[in-house]
């Protein structure tokens, strides 16, 4: 087994220990080596997620039973129900199976939260790592050349797989920085000088990245995400009477925001400017009401794709068009012009897609993970099994992740899938240790009386 030291034992449930050795290994690999190595990375997360999967099954006495495994076998009776009536309705746009894995892999987090063992340290231990992996890539994909254009103003993508994906993992990976600041740069109630310095740097990174990517929706889920996370904090000191002394800490970390705001200003003033003000006719067009009118660019596009998208959701409503959802809008909406239809086979909008895809029926099912992980997220950090700050980054992450989705996919795409199952199965690893702790779910209809 592990060593105790690096990795702690599982607190949710026993699995071999062998399997608990590769699992947690290969959990460990994917964590680091998704981006950073994928050749490697990518069969660690298979591995993860089917050898967790088949030890929950078998080991899983408490959790097995719980939502995350009826939702993932509802997401597969979903799309199969979604290609079976699409193989009547409109055979020839049918694809040759159910494709079953366009939803089922949003439930990878069930092995890493398995495998992740109810434990707090293993899973700041790979959130961690799957930070200092993405840092590393940044420069190893896209190379030193990426970031000289970037710092020349050219937009960048860092080599990873195109230029908002990046900017999203630099989102991401700032959300966390700043939000376990205490937590990485002090011991107990000591600062440590080279934890100081390597956050420090890992930060600066971060937020050159952010501003030299150049994705608008980064921006803006950031812009309202930290506000958020703020507003949290002070709420929960007002309600334990630290309002006064916690009040001070939070405008240390509004001053230092805007300082760095004000660097990127005097540094990148040009770039975001420029940035900011190359859509402001379209979305002043759309917010008029004439989408007819609105260019073909960057946000137009997303407009236009969008309402081509109503218009075949109108038709299937409940159970969509099947996994080829997305792209019949693209390839078979007429008015499109041919150089959408050439460059894009997206609707650059998750939830959209998984309604043209399948319908009510499959962003129910979405719906209905966010909801238990919420509440359970919740009900943990009530108890005590999840850690203020981890439960502050699940809230905060999951603002960003609604706002960065509506604006591209990023859950349909690898390195969206990574993100989620990575940071969704922290915070359920804590909820199915808090319900094996307490006996509880995190949703339990009343027992009627007198039966």
């Amino acid at each position: 087994m592990l060593r105790s030291r690096l990795w702690e034992p599982s607190g949710i449930g026993r699995s071999p220990g062998a399997l608990v050795v590769v699992g947690a290994t290969a959990l460990l690999l994917y964590g680091t080596l998704r981006v950073l190595w994928p050749a490697v990375g990518s069969p660690a997360g298979s591995a993860t997620a089917l050898l967790g999967l088949i030890a929950v099954l078998a080991w899983g006495k408490g959790i097995r039973g719980s939502a995350p495994l009826w939702l993932l076998l509802l997401s597969i009776a979903v799309q199969v129900l979604s290609w079976g009536l699409g193989y009547f309705h409109h055979p020839q746009w049918v694809a040759d199976n159910p494709e079953v894995d366009r939803l089922a892999k949003l439930f990878i987090f069930i092995g890493v939260a398995w495998w992740l063992g109810g434990s707090s340290r293993n899973t700041l231990l790979v959130w961690g790592l799957a930070v200092l992996g993405y840092l590393v890539a940044s420069f190893a994909a896209g190379g030193l050349e990426e970031w000289r254009k970037g710092l020349e103003g050219v937009r960048t993508g860092f080599g990873i797989r195109n230029k908002q994906h990046g900017s999203m993992l630099f989102g991401v990976a700032l959300l966390g920085l700043v939000i376990f600041a205490r937590r990485i740069m002090m011991n107990d109630t000591r600062w440590v000088p080279w934890r100081c310095i390597g956050w420090g740097l890992a930060l600066g990174i971060c937020v050159v990245g952010i501003a030299i990517g150049q994705t608008r929706a980064v921006w803006l889920a950031l812009a309202v995400s930290f506000p958020v996370a703020v507003l949290i904090v002070l709420l929960w000191a007002i309600n334990r009477g630290m309002g006064r002394r916690m009040l001070r800490s939070v405008i240390g970390g509004v001053v230092a925001g805007l300082v760095l705001i004000t660097l990127g200003s005097v540094f990148f003033g040009g770039t975001l400017s420029e940035r900011l003000e190359t859509e402001s006719g379209v979305i002043a067009e759309v917010l008029q009401g004439d989408l007819e009118s609105v260019p073909y660019s960057s946000v137009g596009i997303r407009i236009h794709t969008w309402v081509a998208a109503s218009d075949w959701i109108a038709e299937r409503p409940l159970v969509g068009w099947g996994g080829e959802g997305r792209g019949l809008v693209i390839d078979h909406t007429p008015w499109l012009p041919d150089e959408v239809k050439e460059r894009f086979g997206h609707l650059h909008n998750f939830f959209l897609e998984v309604w043209v895809a399948y319908g009510v029926l499959g962003l129910g099912v979405i719906a209905a993970l966010a909801l238990w992980i919420g509440r359970g997220t919740w009900l943990a950090w009530r108890a005590g099994v999840l850690p203020n700050d981890m439960a502050l980054f699940g809230a905060s992450f999951f603002v960003y992740w609604m706002i960065v989705n509506q604006f591209e996919s990023y859950n349909s795409f690898w390195t969206g899938v990574y993100v989620h199952n990575i940071v969704v199965g922290g915070l359920v690893t804590h909820i199915w240790r808090w319900q094996l702790d307490t006996g509880q779910r995190v949703f339990s209809w009343p027992r009627r009386r007198g039966v």
